[in-house]
């Protein structure tokens, strides 16, 4: 019976199939405790999965700073003209009289001086025989409002002298500064100083002369510029008889009050002064760079 058993238990060990079972079930032990085990990925799926880039937000276009524009691609086109400046204007409409330089009102800067030579300056006033004047510095002279300017400098010594505003001083004259003709510095100080520490103020002077008014070379009835000379006090704006009522003209650098599409050239002018007083001249034609006297003078102030 024993040799029969073991002839047996030889012939089912040495059976077909039985190996191939045991390699099967073995396989699938693998397989579940790979796909059950957590956190263990698949074989093959780190190397073979795509890695995904980090998600970005997409940039938005930046705020332009305010105040300035985007750069552009093509040229900006030279802007129009205001209306205001074409069309006519009432008197309420413009702006404020007095401009940096003030009535009543002290300044404290310094005095150089320069040679005018013949007097004449950034305002365009022509030559002139007064040599008591100066060039108001870049701020103050503010686009040509303080031309015709009176005022009077005191140097600490106590020593005075008035001098008419006829040219500019550019930067880096510093505000308050005035760079006087030699001939005004030196009643000052003596000219070695070079420089002095100084007070100066607006003055409205006694005058006996009366105010004139000059077209510009090239002026005609199509363009023209206007100018106003020897008035007491400054002058803050120019009005011309246009379209049924009053065109402000715009002022320039070099001190001429400007009707570039000719509207209102020849007619009745009006000028007003810091303090508001108005004079209205007939009578002043088209004639370039002729002075033409009036008959009328600011109010002493």
């Amino acid at each position: 019976m024993a040799a029969i058993g073991l002839v047996v238990s030889l012939v089912m060990a040495l059976s077909p199939g039985r190996e191939t079972d045991a390699g099967e079930a073995r396989a699938a032990g693998d397989s579940r405790s790979a796909r059950d085990t957590p956190g263990t990925p698949a074989a093959g799926a780190r190397a073979s999965a795509p890695q995904t880039a980090p998600e970005q937000t997409p940039s938005t276009t930046p705020t332009p700073t305010k105040g300035k524009k985007p750069p552009k691609a093509t040229p900006t086109p030279k802007p129009t003209p205001p209306a205001a400046q074409s069309t006519p204007q009432s008197g309420s409409a413009a702006a404020p009289l007095v401009g940096r330089i003030r009535p009543n009102t002290t300044y404290e800067g310094v005095a150089t001086f320069y040679d005018a030579g013949n007097g004449d300056g950034a305002c365009l006033y022509g030559p002139t025989s007064d040599v008591m004047t100066a060039a108001m510095n870049h701020t103050d002279y503010e686009t040509s409002k303080a031309c015709g300017a009176y005022v009077r400098v005191r140097a600490a010594s106590g020593a005075s002298v008035t001098v008419r505003i006829t040219n500019e001083c550019p930067l880096p004259c510093a505000p308050g500064q005035l760079d006087l003709s030699a001939q005004a510095f030196a009643k000052l100080a003596a000219p070695s100083r070079g420089q002095i520490p100084i007070t100066w103020s607006l003055l409205s002077p006694d005058t006996s002369d009366t105010i004139s008014v000059r077209y510009k070379t090239g002026s005609s009835r199509y363009w023209c510029g206007i100018q106003v000379i020897g008035h007491r006090n400054p002058v803050a704006r120019l009005e011309v008889r246009a379209g049924g009522g009053w065109r402000q003209l715009p002022r320039t650098e070099y001190n001429y009050f400007l009707a570039e599409d000719g509207n209102g050239c020849g007619s009745t002018i009006r000028i007003t002064d810091i303090h508001g007083e108005r004079l209205t001249v007939d009578g002043i034609t088209v004639r370039p760079n002729t002075v033409q006297p009036t008959k009328v003078q600011f109010s002493k102030r």
